[in-house]
């Protein structure tokens, strides 16, 4: 087919072509034909897939730990917790590989195929697990200790591959679903916020799948089968995700160095640096041009960065302004993702002692069903999945007209918000656990801890429900914040320093446990976190997490009085 003009012909084309983005076969990519929701889709069926996976494992690995491999109830917490806190870790090492290295695609593929494998070798253990605890007594006693501790073995080596792979896939993924949305065009902006929102809607009703179905499958059926489907799941996922590869936006990546060893040079040379005087520097900076601004005199020091060490400016010698800017950025996420630990730390609490205060109480249903003690975290995600909507659709235009904001209120608002329902949520949890020790000694139950406590699980509705409450303000809030304030080259560290908060605060979890276990153990005493939940007090420790949320979002309003926001790329 002829082309009369040529020029009207391919304007259109340039027109719809977005910058710094390609398509699959690298040629320019066309907004019309690529990224947005269609992409996005692809993306989150692989997330949700990933949670299910995830959760699948995570949710009730303290029931396995304290049933099939006989652990005591505090090692099992701080075995849960440490886990936790390695997958979340882990995440700045993979978003590393991603962003200097093999671009987030190819990362979220092979962190895909090593989950798989890691999910195939801990139904594995838990086959021989199965095997052996049926060999009955006449077995070898030498034979079943070497087996016993062949299992172990690979049931955490497992266990960590998973984290690891989780550590690649979580952080790019997200970013790269994020980068389906230009943040320089006004309605695909505010299309990424809500994405955020119903990114982690789609978590949220992968979790709560999981907690539905799998746990009552672990509990009732098999552990091989409660291992083995979330690895079928987590590559279908990967089908899912790899059948969107046409529709994708691959951000350019140049041949320039790292943007982790460029921040890093803007450091090193502040400090080498260091007995420059700001009247130097201000001289630097007025012949560059450079407006001052909020940003500019806040960490003047890295300013430094501007000039060589040794008085040259060849080229190599100095970093440019964009390059102290971006420094900037990441220091000024330092105090934001500090104060957030507390958040963190009681985060992790869901999945340890909510779950194991649930195993004591009446889970008996009206059709005679018995729910499964980790199921009672799909509260958390229904909540999510129930406030999601009503948050996007109706909470944010409403705030929107008020205060002229595009997501509504500002992420640091939307943070410190969800922070102080959790708060709340820890003083009730701890209100029920009195509740709960009250009527175990009315009933003389204290030192019948395989005896059902005859109080209602329902009761632990409301903490659940508000956890989840303060997911989709807290969490969806920091996802989106550690996103957009780092630079475009950055966004796969910034989401896995958001991920890091919680993989801190599991290891402060794990840390503050293994105090109180000591403090409180000594002298014949039961301690807060007794095998016995009747005779510990986990009250205590709620109320002591209740008043260290306080303290942490106390200064975390602090913190945020000073915080410049960055608009990276954006023209509105």
């Amino acid at each position: 087919m002829s082309i009369s003009d040529p020029s009207a012909a391919q304007t259109p084309l340039l027109d719809d072509t977005i910058d710094g983005c390609l398509d699959y076969k690298g040629r320019p990519v066309r907004r019309s034909s690529s990224g947005c929701w269609i992409s996005a889709s692809f993306i989150i069926v692989v997330e949700i897939a990933e949670r299910f996976a995830y959760y699948g494992i995570s949710s009730n690995l303290i029931t396995y730990l304290t049933g099939p491999l006989g652990e005591s109830t505090a090692t099992a917490a701080a075995q849960v917790n440490a886990w936790n806190g390695a997958a979340s870790l882990l995440p700045l090492l993979g978003a590393f590989i991603a962003d200097s290295f093999l671009g987030r695609y190819r990362t979220i593929i092979l962190a895909s195929l090593v989950y798989i494998l890691g999910l195939g070798l801990l139904a594995l253990s838990a086959t021989l697990c199965s095997i052996s605890s049926s060999g009955g007594q006449n077995a070898d006693d030498i034979a079943l200790s070497s087996s016993l501790q062949f299992q172990v073995i690979l049931f955490f080596s497992s266990l960590y591959l998973v984290a690891f792979a989780q550590g690649g896939h979580k952080p790019c993924v997200q970013a790269f679903g994020a980068d389906q949305f230009d943040t320089q065009d006004p309605e695909e902006c505010k299309a990424k916020s809500s994405f955020f929102n119903w990114w982690y809607f789609g978590m949220c009703a992968g979790t709560l799948t999981t907690l539905s179905i799998l746990n009552y499958i672990q509990d009732n059926l098999s552990w091989v089968l409660g291992f083995a489907i979330p690895g079928i799941v987590m590559a279908m996922g990967l089908v899912v995700f790899l059948l969107g590869t046409m529709t994708y936006r691959y951000s350019v990546k140049g041949d320039e160095e790292s943007p982790i060893v460029t921040v890093g040079r803007v450091f090193i040379l502040a400090v080498r640096n260091r007995k420059t005087s700001y009247s130097a520097i201000a001289a630097e900076e007025e012949a560059r041009g450079i407006l001052a601004t909020e940003s500019s005199k806040q960490f003047k020091f890295l300013n430094k960065a501007l000039l060589a060490p040794d008085g040259s400016k060849e080229q190599g010698e100095v970093c440019s302004i964009r390059e102290v800017e971006e420094a900037k950025a990441v220091i000024r996420l330092a105090p934001i993702w500090a104060t957030s630990l507390i958040y963190a730390i009681a985060f992790a609490q869901s999945s340890t002692f909510f779950t194991k205060q649930g195993a004591t109480m009446d889970r008996s249903t009206a059709m005679g069903f018995e729910i499964p003690a980790a199921s009672l975290q799909s509260f958390i995600s229904l909540s999510v999945v129930l406030f999601i909507p009503i948050y996007d659709r109706i909470f944010v235009p409403l705030a929107r007209a008020l205060t002229g904001e595009p997501a509504g209120i500002t992420l640091l608002q939307r943070i410190g918000s969800g922070m102080v329902i959790s708060t709340i949520s820890l003083v009730i949890a701890a209100v029920v656990e009195m509740r709960r020790l009250k009527i175990a000694e009315e009933y003389g139950l204290l030192d019948k801890p395989n005896v059902m406590v005859p109080m209602s699980v329902w009761w632990l509705v409301p903490q659940y429900a508000l956890y989840g409450l303060a997911d989709v303000f807290t969490m969806v809030g920091l996802q989106e914040f550690f996103y957009d304030q780092m630079p475009n080259e950055l966004r796969s560290v910034g989401l896995a320093l958001y991920l890091s908060i919680f993989g801190v605060g599991s290891f402060l979890s794990s840390f503050l446990i293994s105090a109180i276990e000591n403090l409180t153990s000594g002298d014949g005493r039961d301690s807060w976190f007794a095998n016995n939940l009747n005779r510990a007090h986990l009250d205590y420790f709620f109320l002591l997490l209740a008043v260290l949320s306080a303290v942490g979002l106390t200064l975390y309003v602090c913190c945020t009085k000073y915080y410049i926001y960055t608009r990276w790329g954006r023209t509105f």
